[in-house]
């Protein structure tokens, strides 16, 4: 039986692939799918459905990705991602997903963040919550007749392994503390490294990052680490970012910065084809400029039509008039860039195979189809196909092995508090939109000073010094990763940064981006 760690997007997509072909699997999650991330996605999913009567293709769509990814991703893979996204979007509206809809019936498309068409399929702003809701329910029907059996409240612990190759995990029951052991490929679905970066992401704060740790420190390679997302538009509550989606910007919404009264609308000025709507990391490299200069900036919706407001942003509207003493169609709303997304993550190839046999990967914890910066509207869609073809390429059986431990309710498997605040605190001086050789280096100096109280702290500290060595090493500046002591792009590093644990130490090499013509 094939276990599937995580509940959102990939993780149900992964499920219902298997199910649909007849194929047993577990779903393992410490939190049931309405909780998990996947939820909170706002703006859509991109697919080039051409519904807007823009001569919009898949080709383009890949295109797009790829530029926008500054030629990091496996082209091949990005290939199939999007010349599958149409389908997937229909699948989706048989579900039962509410897309917004054009007068002849036909899903409607905004536009999203360095792309020239309209592609973006939306649900309002509720996208994710959306398309969850309807995933989740299908599900059920195969759990019903027993082809998908649910582990809720079950916190991964560490991979089970056999000569090297991975035969199964080991999870927790969070209401018991009893561990147990489930054998049989397994898909890792369990979201970014949010919890990495406490109090500074859009993500989750449920989402520890301690399964990622656990697996790096077991042998699993990880990829481009050092490309890490600021969505431009997000504000502070507590614990972490409120994200402002992308669609407010796709709708009309207009960035300026501010001092001494003058405004200035500065993606305008010097972006006038995309505005706006330029890459994330373009955006958001623009604002810390302007931050950094003493001018606050703003996002500003007051021109926004109300039919616009009604029909496509309301929970939007609704969402900051909740957390903030403000009403976006009245007053222009302050907004600074935080962690969004991860583009590195477990390095897996087209058929989602990682570095160790047996282990396949999806959505945000694989490193695949984003390169050095995601488009907007890409990541749900990365995470639904991921998942499927996972699903497809897991060697799946008909046993039911499972087994518990005795003894186990002492185990501990959550990182000391100090340890996760000090170290992310280290990671962010490192790693922010502008970096150079000595922050890096005195962040490192920093981590390595930190005493490790427990495996758990152990395995994080070696992942968080991964990140900071891939950065380190990639002597350029691409995407999301902005070295102002190289801040040109240098084609030598067209390249993927290879993380691994071994003998002790973090190694980091560069490998050759994978072009290959059989794709699943």
């Amino acid at each position: 039986m094939i276990n599937i760690i995580g509940a959102g997007l990939a993780g149900l997509s992964a499920a219902l692939t298997l199910a649909e072909a007849g194929k047993k699997c577990r779903l393992i999650s410490a939190q049931p799918s309405e909780r998990a991330q996947s939820v909170l996605a706002e703006g859509g999913i991109n697919a080039a459905l051409d519904t807007m009567g823009e001569d919009d293709t898949p080709l383009l769509h890949f295109e797009e990705t790829m530029k926008g990814g500054c030629y990091l991703a496996a082209p091949d893979a990005v290939r199939a991602l999007t010349k599958n996204a149409p389908d997937i979007v229909r699948k989706l509206q048989r579900l039962g997903v509410p897309f917004n809809l054009n007068d002849d019936g036909s899903i409607m498309l905004r536009s999203f963040g360095g792309q020239k068409k309209k592609r973006t399929a939306f649900a309002k702003s509720s996208t994710g919550k959306m398309i969850m809701t309807a995933l989740a329910d299908e599900v059920r029907k195969y759990e019903a007749r027993g082809l998908v059996t649910r582990f809720s409240h079950h916190t991964f612990i560490r991979l089970m392994t056999d000569a090297g190759k991975c035969a199964g995990v080991c999870a927790r029951d969070d209401h018991t503390g009893k561990l147990y052991e489930l054998r049989g490929d397994v898909i890792k679905c369990c979201g970014g490294l949010n919890g990495f970066f406490p109090e500074i992401t859009t993500g989750t704060v449920t989402n520890s990052g301690n399964a990622a740790a656990a697996l790096f420190s077991q042998g699993v390679k990880f990829a481009n680490l050092e490309m890490i997302q600021y969505h431009p538009t997000t504000m502070g509550i507590y614990g972490k970012r409120c994200l402002v989606s992308e669609a407010a910007r796709g709708e009309g919404g207009r960035l300026f910065s501010e001092k001494d009264g003058v405004r200035r609308y500065f993606m305008e000025e010097r972006y006038p084809v995309l505005k706006n709507l330029m890459p994330r990391d373009v955006v958001s490299r623009e604002m810390y400029s302007e931050l950094r200069g003493g001018r606050k900036t703003y996002l500003d919706l007051t021109e926004i039509p109300d039919a616009i407001w009604d029909k496509k942003l309301s929970d939007l509207r609704e969402e900051i008039m909740h957390y903030f003493p403000l009403d976006p169609k009245e007053q222009p709303v302050p907004v600074e860039p935080a962690i969004h997304y991860f583009m590195g993550g477990i390095y897996v190839n087209e058929r989602h195979e990682s570095s160790m046999r047996g282990l396949y990967a999806a959505g945000e914890c694989a490193c695949l189809y984003h390169g050095a910066n995601r488009l907007g509207g890409n990541s749900m869609l990365g995470a639904l196909f991921g998942g499927m073809t996972a699903a497809k390429n897991a060697q799946s059986d008909d046993s039911d092995d499972i087994s518990e431990r005795s003894g186990s309710e002492q185990f501990n498997c959550t990182a000391h508090p100090q340890f996760v605040k000090k170290s992310g605190e280290i990671l962010a001086r490192g790693l922010g939109i502008a970096r150079c050789e000595a922050d890096i280096s005195d962040a490192l100096s920093e981590l390595n000073s930190l005493g490790c109280l427990g495996a758990v702290e152990l395995a994080r500290h070696e992942l968080a010094a991964a990140m900071l060595l891939s950065a380190l090493n990639r002597k350029e500046s691409r995407g999301a990763h902005f070295r102002s002591d190289f801040p040109e792009t240098n084609d030598e590093y067209r390249k993927t940064t290879v993380s691994c644990y071994k003998n002790g130490a973090v190694d980091i090499t560069f490998e050759d981006i994978p072009e290959n013509e059989d794709i699943i």
